[in-house]
């Protein structure tokens, strides 16, 4: 006997899906498309109730916080941005590109963050790096674009276009909480490669924003141990 295939849920109007995720009703939206392609999710919503918009300011002054935010905590970065804005007057790229190293270690910044922060300062001073436009590339071509700038990856870019420009599409399939998210949420004996999680990542376009979203409030409720498992 051949085996059934899941039925597909509602398929959603994409006519009607805002461009980008810049309020709270944008991303319920694109939660209510996810939730339509792939039923699962609604447990998971279920579980996890509001889902934080968690927006940051566009263009190089958000690509500079993300980037200080590297592999710290938020109240790190929280702290080490402020001390730079003070250091600096203003956050731009001429402010970076203008000043000593020394004042930018002083503030907290490593020196690899340093050497980032001046490559992409140079390469929006000179017009190789358009933040605006961003917006309007699909999120590979967007990705591809931002990692050309020495030590951007593709974490770092795909973090800016969700939550600096609100793309409605983009899904870090290599960041931890999102497979560990997935794991459970779709009882899977393992976690997902970051491979195996692009894959399946593809059914839940062009919502792939908000299921990050959702994925990682998911994961903060698992951590704190306040809910089980979702199930459909």
């Amino acid at each position: 006997m051949a085996r059934q295939s899941r039925r597909p849920g509602p398929s959603p109007d994409l006519r009607r899906m805002p461009p980008v995720i810049a309020t709270s009703a944008d991303l319920d939206t694109h939660l209510a498309g996810l939730i339509a392609v792939e039923p699962q999710f609604g447990a998971v919503r279920a579980l996890v109730g509001e889902v934080d918009l968690r927006r940051i300011e566009p263009g190089f002054k958000g690509l500079f916080y993300i980037i200080t935010g590297q592999q710290i905590s938020a109240a790190a970065a929280r702290a080490i941005f402020a001390r730079c804005e003070t250091a600096l007057g203003s956050i731009s790229a001429a402010s970076v590109a203008g000043v000593e190293d020394l004042v930018l270690k002083t503030a907290g910044l490593s020196a690899p963050k340093i050497r980032t922060l001046r490559a992409a300062a140079a390469a929006i001073i000179t017009g190789e790096l358009v933040l605006d436009q961003l917006l309007d590339m699909e999120a590979e071509a967007a990705i591809a674009r931002l990692v050309t700038v020495k030590g951007i990856g593709p974490w770092t870019a795909e973090v800016y276009l969700l939550f600096a420009l609100g793309h409605p599409d983009v899904f870090p399939a290599g960041d931890l909480a999102l497979k560990e998210g997935v794991r459970v949420a779709f009882t899977l004996p393992e976690r997902p490669t970051e491979k195996a999680l692009v894959t399946r990542a593809q059914a839940w376009r062009p919502h792939r924003s908000a299921a990050a979203r959702l994925l990682w409030a998911y994961y903060a409720v698992l951590k704190r141990g306040d809910a089980t498992p979702a199930s459909a």
